[in-house]
Formats: C-alpha cells, sequence, structure tokens
C-alpha cells in the first residue's frame, strides 16, 4: 500500500467533548467527528483550530420566554502547552499566537491558536466563536488560515494536503500563495502549485453561510498578505467570497451528501476556474454517538426496545431534572434539535394547531425541543420564542431543553423514538444529528433532504415525508410550508402513531433495519476512508 499523504484539517470549531466548549453546532461536531475517525483508522492527519476562550454563545430563556445570550471564560487543564508560538500582521499589528495541542478525545493531534497573549492589541480576538461583526470575522481566519500555516512549519509538520472545513480557512491558501511567490514564482505559478495542495468541502447552500467581505476591509485588515487587488479579486471575486476563492484554490472539492453536491453545483457553476465538486456523504462517529447497550443488543440479536425504553427512561429523566416536566415514558417521544435557523422550520408540527392540538392535550405526542440561535439572528431567536410558548401551552407534552450543546444532542439521539426533520429542501447540506438518531434505533420521520434521501426505505427503517418537493417546486415559501405540513399531518398520524401504538413488533423490525443500513454506511470511519480515496490521494 502506497504511503497515505499527510493532511493538516483546518476548521474553525470542533466538537470533541461537551465540556470543551470550541465548538457551536454541527459543523464542529463534524470536525470532531472526523478527528476520532482519523485515530481510529491510524491515518496522518492532524487538526488547526482556534482556543475559543469563551466559546459560543450559552443561551437561555427568560421568564417572559426571550432568549438571554451569555459568555464565560473557559479554563482546560487538559491542553498541552506546545511551547511554540507564531506571529500574523493583524491591521498593522502584530499578534503573536500561542499553540496549543490537544489529543484527549482519541483524536489525533489536534493544534489550536491563541490571541490571549501578552502585548496583543487585542486579546479578546479569540474569544468568542462567531462573535462581534465582520472586522473580528475576518481577524479570526487570519488567525486560522495565516497562523495555522506558520504554526505547521514551526512544529516541523510536513503536509501533503490542506483540507479547508468550509470557506473560513481560505487565507491559509493565500499564506501558501504568498509563501510561493516570495520564493520567486509569478502569482500564476505559485496558484497551480497550490491548487495542487488544497481540497476544500463546502457546507451550507443559504447565502448567510457563504462569507463575502469588501476588499476595502481585507486589506485594512492585512488579509491581503504580499498580494494585490487584482490578484485578489482573480481569486474571490469583488466583493470577495470566501467559498469562490476556495473553490478556485483548490483541486477538488467536495459537496456534504449526493443531493447536496447536486445543489453546489448547481449553485457554483458560474465560476469560472472551480474545482470539481464530488459528493462525500458526511458521517458520524460510532464511539461517541451510538450508545454500547443498543450495539450489544443489536449484536445479540436481543430486544431493542426493551434497551430503548431503559434509555428513554434516563432522557425522561434528564428532561425533568433540567424542566421539572415529567414526560411519559409509555407515550410516543419526538426529538427535534437543531440550530433555530428560519429554514429549518423548527416550529413547523404546530402549523395546524387545531389539529395538532388535541394529540398534545392528550400526551399521545410529545415533543422534545432544542437548539440555539445565533446571537445576531433575531428571527431565529423568534422561533424559539415560538417553541417556547408552545411548552407553556401544553406543559406536559411540549419541551425545550435550553443551551443545546453535545451532552443534549447525545441524550435525545439515543433516548427519543422518533428524529423530526423538516428542512426547506434542499437546503439542509447533510443533517448528522439524524444519522447519530438512526444508528441507535430512533426512527427518522423527515424531508428528503441531506442524508435522507441515500438512507429512506419508507415504512421499513423510518419515514420521509413532503415526496422530495422543495423551493423550487412552489411559487412562494408559504406554499411550500404548507404542503410539508400537510404531508408530514398524513405520515404520523396514519403511519408513525399506528405503527407506535399498535404494531410494537414492526416498530422493532424497524429499529433494527435503522440499525442496520445505517451505523456503517454513515459512519465517519467510511467518511474519511472516502476522503483519503477520493480527494486526498492524487
Amino acid at each position: 500500500m502506497n504511503k497515505l499523504p499527510k493532511v493538516a484539517y483546518f476548521c474553525m470549531e470542533y466538537g470533541l467533548d461537551s465540556k470543551f466548549k470550541i465548538y457551536s453546532g454541527g459543523l464542529g461536531i463534524l470536525a470532531g467527528d472526523i478527528l476520532k475517525a482519523a485515530k481510529d483508522l491510524n491515518v496522518p492527519m492532524v487538526g488547526i483550530g482556534i482556543k475559543w476562550k469563551q466559546g459560543y454563545v450559552d443561551q437561555y430563556i427568560t421568564e417572559d420566554g426571550r432568549t438571554l445570550d451569555t459568555y464565560r471564560a473557559y479554563d482546560y487543564d487538559f491542553l498541552e502547552d506546545t511551547g511554540i508560538t507564531v506571529d500574523v500582521e493583524i491591521k498593522e499589528s502584530t499578534y503573536t499566537l500561542k499553540v496549543w495541542k490537544v489529543d484527549k478525545f482519541n483524536n489525533v493531534p489536534l493544534y489550536l491558536l491563541d490571541a490571549d497573549v501578552d502585548g496583543n492589541e487585542n486579546r479578546l480576538i479569540t474569544s468568542q466563536l462567531y462573535g462581534w461583526f465582520s472586522e473580528e470575522r475576518v481577524a479570526q481566519e487570519i488567525i486560522l488560515g495565516v497562523g495555522g500555516v506558520r504554526a505547521l512549519r514551526k512544529l516541523g509538520i510536513d503536509v501533503d494536503v490542506y483540507h479547508f472545513n468550509d470557506n473560513h480557512p481560505v487565507f491559509a491558501g493565500i499564506e501558501l500563495i504568498r509563501e510561493k511567490m516570495e520564493n520567486g514564482l509569478t502569482f500564476n505559478e505559485a496558484l497551480a502549485a497550490t491548487r495542487e495542495e488544497i481540497v476544500f468541502t463546502t457546507h451550507t447552500p443559504v447565502p448567510a453561510g457563504n462569507e463575502v467581505h469588501s476588499h476595502r476591509l481585507l486589506e485594512y485588515m492585512g488579509a491581503y498578505l504580499n498580494l494585490d487587488y487584482w490578484h485578489m479579486k482573480r481569486l474571490g471575486g469583488d466583493p470577495f467570497s470566501m467559498t469562490v476563492a476556495a473553490l478556485r484554490m483548490s483541486r477538488i472539492s467536495n459537496g456534504v451528501a449526493q443531493l447536496h453536491k447536486e445543489t453546489a453545483n448547481k449553485m457554483w457553476e458560474g465560476v469560472e476556474g472551480s474545482s470539481k465538486i464530488i459528493g462525500i456523504t458526511n458521517g458520524v462517529h460510532n464511539g461517541t454517538w451510538q450508545d454500547e447497550r443498543i450495539v450489544r443488543a443489536y449484536k445479540e440479536g436481543k430486544s431493542l426496545l426493551e434497551v430503548h425504553n431503559e434509555i428513554k427512561k434516563e432522557l425522561i429523566a434528564f428532561v425533568e431534572k433540567r424542566t421539572g416536566v415529567k414526560l411519559d415514558a409509555e407515550k410516543l417521544l419526538i426529538g427535534f434539535a437543531r440550530r433555530a435557523a428560519p429554514y429549518k422550520r423548527s416550529n413547523l408540527i404546530f402549523t395546524d394547531e387545531k389539529l395538532i392540538g388535541p394529540y398534545l392535550e392528550s400526551g399521545k405526542i410529545q415533543i422534545i425541543f432544542a437548539g440555539k440561535a445565533h446571537p445576531n439572528d433575531y428571527t431565529g431567536k423568534g422561533i424559539i420564542s415560538d417553541i417556547v410558548k408552545m411548552a407553556k401551552k401544553y406543559p406536559n407534552s411540549v419541551v425545550f431543553l435550553e443551551n443545546y450543546d453535545m451532552e443534549i444532542g447525545a441524550m435525545l439521539t439515543r433516548g427519543c423514538d422518533i428524529w423530526l426533520n423538516n428542512p426547506r429542501r434542499p437546503q439542509e447540506a447533510s443533517g448528522t444529528s439524524g444519522m447519530k438518531a438512526a444508528m441507535n434505533g430512533v426512527l427518522n420521520c423527515s424531508i428528503l433532504d441531506g442524508w435522507w434521501p441515500e438512507a429512506c426505505i419508507h415504512g421499513v427503517n423510518g419515514w420521509q415525508f413532503g415526496d422530495g418537493l422543495g423551493v423550487d417546486d412552489f411559487d412562494t415559501l408559504e406554499e411550500l410550508d404548507k404542503h410539508d405540513a400537510k404531508a408530514l399531518y398524513k405520515v404520523l398520524l396514519e403511519e408513525v402513531l399506528p405503527t407506535y401504538y399498535e404494531n410494537k413488533s414492526k416498530w422493532e423490525e424497524m429499529m433494527r433495519k435503522s440499525i442496520e443500513t445505517t451505523q456503517e454506511k454513515f459512519s465517519a470511519a467510511r467518511m474519511v476512508k472516502e476522503y483519503y480515496d477520493l480527494m486526498y490521494t492524487k
């Protein structure tokens, strides 16, 4: 077997453990799972990220149902001081970045850059993940990209492939081009050589996730390095699109599900000089997310329902401890946990309250919600407020768990009966929480978006609703939402409920099928192998 290429995986956030607050959600948890799978597979990879002092927002609900954003400084005793620092220029100031190493979570080494160092003009730059506004964001991206490349050099790590997870690490590509130009190459030669070293994963089809910056801002912040406007425009256009630049600086790119590959290719088809976008569907780390008791019962052919009910009771106790609400272990329990973004439609199930209300009133349907809104997203905060209102109206069957994190995610994807997912197709890139649920025997009931079109065998390992129709099939979003809500009610009331309450043997059969069809196909191990086979190895 040929020697595998050494990969440096760049990401703005990493979800390795609930207590290590350097992640906000799906992107970071995916990155953490990749580093763990790489360790399991013993492949040559290191991670590059930022040591966030305060991490992402802690978000609580006030008495009147509003969201309250709080930040606190965290100290971690498991970080290893590498003794190495690197310098980067931000706004004509030199910033010294400390390099920490973490490998305590069964992960390949992750190196984290930290600006909280004496002498730096603004020690808070690496405080809040996705905090503040565009100046701070560009500064953080310079630290990740430029600082990351310089840290690798200083650590003596020879890298064959730089993997940019999302568009935040783009300035690492600018730094690689700058290095080559300083060694005498022309811009075109440096770009061509750099392209051979970079691969890129594009994530969200939603415009807000694809950052765009003005050239004036980039130049002012020092992000041009030694390049000029024409070089930068050639890479990212004007204004400068981080995603476009990443597509042009990489030799190959990937979408995070097969449907997302199609969406991404359509979305970026006008980008001249773009790398090819292939599909590598995300996966999750079995060892982190799959309950050992379910795995054992599945392997030994024992009752899955018996084990699941035990785990469900643990979730119910967890919810009671957090909220004072005691749910009924005998009744159907739906989980819905994700970022409160409008396209994810957290409150879709409440569309026709006249129809769904009696089921909530009687407790025949119980729902646990969890999720955070970005601190600056008031629409998302409004969605959370709506759910909190419903929890007050149906206090014994609707619950909102505040301050969503990896611990809550693990409890819900193990202990619920149904995992509900209803984004506007095709705006969900992947949706890894559904994979975690599926490999725990929690049945997905989902729109055919993200990963679910590749997994769903309707009525066999879960359910779909909406028949694969999406934003392009309706004149307005209101029409789509109405259609999908109607489809959800039909499947939920005519298929899910009767199976749960009247045909437990079929339910258990479906649980077994859910685990069988997902635990390997949607594992992080399969994903990392595909990265090596299809992206890293030329």
